[in-house]
């Protein structure tokens, strides 16, 4: 997998094709909104049935990341859970999978607005937020420099929706780990507060970087 390496306020850093972000130098696994428990939520509620795999699905993705890079961390930036009866009732497999990628390393888990409190008997523990060097991990960006989740970024590429990381000034947004999540699009007014200029990097079979923000010459 081609990741795509760059410099965020004195932080070297590489956005992974999975889109999960890695921290080379301390070993730290960067994820964003897994809402482990999304099915189950949306079928609670009355909403559309989704398959009942996306836990899984979702943990084998960053367990093949584990695999890959043996982090001695692993940060959830907010709403690992899709809301806070999900995180306390998890499906068995999905819990018994989420303990064995526990296993050996620092797991924290980033307070989100689905899930701002983590249940007893998970593995980790849970911060509010975590300070790297000069840069604040948080949920959602606040005052910068930050790197957050939340909003689900998303860019158009050759016509197909992809998941992506938006890298401003100030600001570095992590796209949406979880199976089933949505995604907001990287010109939103919401998005283009946070980043104005700067480079989407979409998710996939490889890193693929784009200018975003950029007026076009007439």
């Amino acid at each position: 997998m081609s990741g795509y390496g760059f410099d965020f306020h004195g932080l070297r850093l590489e956005a992974r094709p999975s889109g999960a972000l890695w921290w080379p130098e301390g070993r730290w696994l960067v994820v964003a909104d897994l809402h482990l428990g999304k099915a189950e939520r949306m079928a609670r509620r009355g909403g559309p049935l989704l398959p009942p795999y996306e836990g899984l699905a979702t943990l084998e993705r960053l367990g093949r990341e584990i695999d890959r890079l043996r982090p001695r961390a692993v940060i959830s930036l907010g709403d690992g859970f899709d809301d806070p009866t999900a995180a306390a009732t998890l499906d068995p497999q999905v819990a018994v999978t989420l303990a064995g990628l526990a296993r050996g390393c620092d797991w924290i888990w980033i307070a989100g607005n689905h899930d701002p409190s983590i249940p007893a008997g998970l593995p980790g523990r849970a911060l509010a937020e975590l300070q790297l060097g000069a840069v604040r991990l948080r949920h959602e960006a606040g005052r910068g420099p930050d790197i957050s989740g939340h909003f689900h970024p998303v860019v158009r590429l050759a016509g197909e929706r992809r998941r992506a990381f938006l890298l401003g000034a100030e600001h570095l947004l992590l796209p949406a780990f979880g199976a089933y999540t949505g995604g907001l699009s990287h010109d939103d007014p919401a998005l283009l507060a946070l980043v104005p200029r700067g480079l989407a990097v979409a998710c996939g079979a490889r890193a693929i970087v784009l200018p975003v923000g950029l007026r076009r010459r007439r």
